[in-house]
C-alpha cells in the first residue's frame, strides 16, 4: 500500500493537478454523491430511495453544467496556449 500512494502521487502530478487542492468539478460531484448518502440514510420506502437517486443525478448533471464546464474550458484553453507556444 505504501509503494501506491507516492505512484498515484506523481502521476496526479504529471497531469498538472495540484494534489492539495481538488477541483471545484470533483467537489462539486463528491458534495452531489454525500447528499445521495445522506438521503438513502434516511429514505424509507424504495420511492425515497429513487427520489434520492433522481435528486442526485440532477445535482450531477448541475456540476456538469456548471464547474466541470468552465473547468474543461479552461483546461482545454490552457492546453492550446501550451500548444501554440510550442
Amino acid at each position: 500500500m505504501r509503494d501506491k500512494v507516492p505512484i498515484a502521487a506523481v502521476f496526479l502530478l504529471s497531469l498538472g493537478f495540484p494534489v492539495h487542492a481538488p477541483s471545484p468539478c470533483l467537489e462539486c460531484l463528491k458534495a452531489a454523491d454525500k447528499e445521495r448518502k445522506e438521503c438513502l440514510a434516511n429514505a424509507i420506502s424504495q420511492e425515497d430511495k429513487n427520489a434520492c437517486e433522481d435528486e442526485q443525478k440532477e445535482a450531477a448533471k448541475v456540476c456538469e453544467n456548471d464547474e466541470c464546464k468552465v473547468e474543461r474550458e479552461e483546461m482545454k484553453s490552457r492546453h492550446e496556449t501550451s500548444a501554440e507556444k510550442k
